[in-house]
């Protein structure tokens, strides 16, 4: 009688599930689709930034098992590395990757969303947009604009760039043509300098032909890649313009916020996880290539001597005063970054700072 009743209720059991697989498979086959474009600002194949940018599309596909694939094009494949913004605002392709600062002529406020001379080093930025209410204003910014941004990989801190000329006071800078976006650029501007924005594919050529005299770019990693070290004999560093620079994904937000909420989920969260990826290869390979370009190629590493670091500090902070007052949204932005960094500095002199001073000899350059 027991066996009788276990089978009658295996059963039972068995055709509950059965029916309940049936009536759950017409929703799971009826999932929304999504096929979209992505547009980036680098040249094709370039490590981290373009390839980070397909890694990316990789892993959106990989964790909506398919719901969201998403074609990645370089920089001049469907439309000109600068023309990613307002392609993607207009909705014209669904995705773009770049970063903000390329965008100051029309949002002027996005520039401190990318990098601030003397600014945030990359766990400063991070912090900010995830834990001092940073993304919140960028989301802000970008609004008007049709856009939803987010953090998608960080260069660390760059070098200070490649210069035909010795740089030994804040004079050499007069009448220099230089490659540099941003606020940097500005305070290039500043000294005297002429400032020339191009987009990855063109650098090396127009230093080559001297058609500018200097560009900064990214790190040794790249900066190895791109060969400058046969057109500019000076390697400078510290990257005081670009101390933490972040990279950046921007989605179409009509077609954002159609989403369902897990899919947007998915979207930040593989962001997220690109940022520290990025972060990560750079650090990693930076180390390798410095010691490549020195040893192989014999360049000149050079530190910027501090009195001219000192001066441009000070054009630092004029510039960002100045550019802060243009608009009111640059003035709230730039607020909101000066009190981040004053409540993180404290905690970097003693943490950070107080440890890299202690470890600073043994790997430092003979």
């Amino acid at each position: 009688m027991k066996r009788r009743e276990f089978l009658k209720k295996s059963s039972i059991a068995t055709a509950s599930a059965i029916a309940a697989t049936t009536i759950s498979a017409p929703a799971v086959l009826a999932q929304k689709k999504y096929r979209w474009k992505m547009v980036t600002t680098w040249p094709p194949n370039l490590p981290v930034l373009q390839t980070g940018a397909v890694r990316f599309a990789k892993r959106v596909k990989e964790a909506t098992d398919g719901r969201i694939k998403i074609q990645v094009f370089a920089g001049g494949e469907l439309v000109p590395p600068l023309g990613v913004f307002d392609a993607v605002s207009s909705g014209t392709v669904e995705v773009g990757s770049g970063a903000s600062y390329y965008w100051a002529g029309k949002v002027p406020a996005a520039q401190w969303f990318a990098a601030v001379p003397f600014g945030f080093n990359p766990q400063g930025i991070n912090a900010w947009f995830y834990s001092g209410g940073g993304l919140k204003l960028w989301e802000e910014v970008y609004a008007p604009f049709n856009l939803v941004p987010r953090p998608q990989g960080n260069t660390g801190v760059q070098m200070g760039g490649w210069f035909r000329k010795k740089m030994n006071s804040i004079a050499d800078f007069k009448g220099l043509k230089m490659r540099i976006p941003g606020l940097g650029g500005k305070v290039i501007a500043k000294a005297g300098g002429t400032v020339v924005l191009l987009p990855g594919g063109e650098i090396f050529t127009s230093l080559e032909r001297g058609v500018i005299d200097a560009t900064e770019w990214v790190g040794p990693m790249h900066d190895l890649r791109m060969g400058f070290y046969k057109a500019a004999k000076y390697y400078y560093y510290p990257g005081w313009h670009e101390p933490g620079t972040c990279l950046e994904v921007m989605f179409n937000k009509k077609v954002y916020d159609s989403l369902p909420k897990d899919l947007q989920a998915i979207l930040d969260a593989v962001a997220m996880e690109t940022n520290m990826w990025s972060l990560s290869e750079f650090e990693s390979g930076n180390g390798a290539a410095l010691q490549e370009l020195i040893s192989k190629h014999k360049v000149n590493l050079v530190r910027f001597p501090e009195p001219l670091l000192d001066k441009l500090r000070v054009m630092a902070n004029e510039t960002l005063e100045e550019e802060a007052q243009k608009d009111a949204m640059s003035k709230k932005v730039h607020h909101a970054f000066k009190k981040f960094k004053e409540q993180v500095g404290v905690w970097g002199s003693i943490s950070e700072n107080a440890y890299y001073n202690v470890i600073a000899d043994k790997y430092a350059l003979n």
